[in-house]
C-alpha cells in the first residue's frame, strides 16, 4: 500500500519504520525541519511501564487544586485557556471515576509493557546504540510521600512489576551521588525500567526506515483533511493534492485541527512540559541513571555525558513561552539531589514541550471511522513509552493482522460517544 504518515515525532517515526518493515510505501510529511523536533525532542526519556497511568483517577481533582496553590506544584494553568482546555478539564473531570480509571490504567500498562518489549526488539534487530541507561529510582522525601506512594506499589504488584522498597540508605548505594543534605525517607526502585534519548533513537531510526524505502519530507505544512478526498494529502499553503492508499495520523496536537473537517472532534488539548539538560561537570555527583522525585514529580535522567531535568504539567498559556517559574522547580529539584553535578553557567538547555494529551489517559489506535484515515495519536507524556507498542499494533491492524495486544477501549469511539 501507498501510505502518508502526518508528523515525524516518535510516533511518526516509529509508524514509519513498521509499515516500512512490512513492505508498504511510506511517505512522512513534517511541518519541522527535522524529526522529534517538538514533544519528542527533550523529554524526560525515562520508559517506566508500571508508571504509565491516566492522569484521570480518583482524588486527582484535589491534588490538582492543591498544586495549583503551591509554588513548586507539578500541575499549573496559565492563561490565556482556550475553548479547546476548558472542554479538556470537564471531560478529564468526568473521566476520574474509579471504575473508568482502573479500566483506563489497564490499557495503558498493557500497551507500555508491549511497547518495551518492541523497543528492545528494535533496538537489538537494528544494533542501535543511543545514550540509555537501565534502572528507575523513585525518591520519597518524607513520610508522607511514602504513604501516598502504597497504592501505586500495589498497582505495581497487580501487572508483576519488579521492584524493591529500599531505606534511604540502600537507595543511596544505587545513585551514590545523592545528596545526604536532603532529606529521604525512602525509595523504590524498578530495576528493568531504563531511561533513553526519545530524540536520538527516532533519528537512528529513521535512517532504517529510510534505508527500507521510507522517504521523509521537512518544511511541509499540511493542510486538514476533507470530506471529499479524506485519503488526499496537500500543502496548507496550496498545492497539487497527492492521493494514497491511507493515511495515518500522528501530528500530536494539531491532529485535531487536522481532522476535524472529517466529522472527527478529538479533544486534545497541548500539555505543557519544561526540561533543562546541561553537561556534566564531575561524573562521580551525576546520576547514574534515571530518578523520579515524587514530591515534585520531576525526574533527573543521565543521557551520556549530559543530565537532564523534566516536569511540571501546563494548560493553557503560549505553546512557546517558556515559564520561569516552571524551570525554578526544576533547577530546584536538581540542586536538592545533585548539586554541583552539571555546569550551569552556560550550555544550558532549556525546552518546552506540548504533550498532545487526551482526557481519559490512553491514546488512540486504529482506524478513525473514514475508510482509509488511521490514528496514532494522543500519548501525552507516556509518548516514548508508548511509541513502539503503537507502531506495531497500528502496522498490524492496516495489514489485516492480529495486533500483539488486546485493543480494548483504544479506539477512537470511547471519544467520540460524549
Amino acid at each position: 500500500m501507498k501510505i502518508a504518515i502526518v508528523g515525524a515525532g516518535i510516533i511518526g517515526v516509529t509508524t514509519a519504520w513498521e509499515l516500512a518493515c512490512d513492505g508498504h510505501e511510506v511517505m512522512v510529511f513534517e511541518r519541522r525541519g527535522a524529526a522529534a523536533e517538538e514533544a519528542s525532542f527533550a523529554n524526560a526519556g525515562v520508559v517506566a511501564p508500571g508508571y504509565v497511568t491516566p492522569w484521570a483517577a480518583p482524588g486527582m481533582r484535589a491534588k490538582a487544586l492543591r498544586s495549583l496553590l503551591s509554588r513548586h506544584g507539578a500541575i499549573k494553568m496559565r492563561w490565556p485557556l482556550a475553548m479547546r482546555d476548558l472542554a479538556f478539564m470537564s471531560r478529564w473531570q468526568r473521566a476520574c471515576k474509579l471504575e473508568t480509571y482502573l479500566a483506563n490504567r489497564t490499557r495503558m500498562q498493557r500497551l507500555a509493557f508491549y511497547s518495551r518489549t518492541r523497543l528492545h526488539e528494535i533496538t537489538e534487530a537494528c544494533e542501535l546504540t543511543y545514550e540509555r541507561s537501565d534502572g528507575y529510582l523513585v525518591l520519597l522525601r518524607s513520610k508522607r510521600d511514602l504513604k501516598l506512594v502504597q497504592p501505586g506499589l500495589d498497582v505495581l504488584r497487580a501487572v508483576g512489576t519488579k521492584f524493591q522498597q529500599l531505606d534511604a540508605d540502600e537507595a543511596r548505594k544505587i545513585e551514590p551521588a545523592l545528596s545526604t543534605e536532603t532529606s529521604l525517607s525512602g525509595a523504590i526502585h524498578l530495576p528493568d525500567d531504563e531511561v533513553g534519548n526519545c530524540r536520538q533513537f527516532a533519528l537512528l531510526l529513521k535512517r532504517e526506515a529510510e534505508a527500507l524505502g521510507a522517504q521523509f519530507h521537512f518544511g511541509c505544512d499540511i493542510a486538514p483533511l476533507t470530506r471529499a478526498a479524506p485519503r488526499a494529502i496537500s500543502l496548507a499553503g496550496g498545492s497539487e493534492a497527492h492521493e494514497f492508499d491511507a493515511i495515518v495520523m500522528c501530528a500530536g496536537v494539531d491532529s485535531a485541527r487536522m481532522l476535524k473537517p472529517l466529522g472527527l472532534r478529538i479533544p486534545l488539548a497541548p500539555i505543557n512540559g519544561h526540561s533543562i539538560s546541561a553537561n556534566i561537570r564531575e561524573p562521580l555527583n551525576a546520576p547514574r541513571s534515571a530518578v523520579m522525585d515524587e514530591h515534585y514529580k520531576v525526574a533527573i535522567s543521565r543521557l551520556g555525558l549530559r543530565v537532564r531535568v523534566a516536569g511540571g504539567a501546563e494548560l493553557g498559556g503560549s505553546r512557546d513561552e517558556v515559564n520561569p517559574a516552571a524551570l525554578r522547580t526544576l533547577y530546584k529539584v536538581l540542586h536538592d539531589w545533585f548539586p554541583g553535578a552539571v555546569t550551569l553557567q552556560a550550555g544550558v538547555q532549556q525546552w518546552k514541550g506540548a504533550h498532545p494529551m487526551l482526557p481519559d489517559g490512553p491514546p488512540i489506535l486504529g482506524p478513525s471511522g473514514i475508510p482509509g484515515v488511521w490514528l496514532n495519536l494522543g500519548h501525552g507524556s507516556s509518548g516514548w513509552a508508548l511509541s513502539c507498542g503503537s507502531a506495531r499494533v497500528l502496522a498490524d491492524l492496516i495489514g489485516g493482522n492480529d495486533p500483539g495486544v488486546d485493543l480494548e477501549g483504544l479506539g477512537v469511539e470511547r471519544l467520540l460517544v460524549h
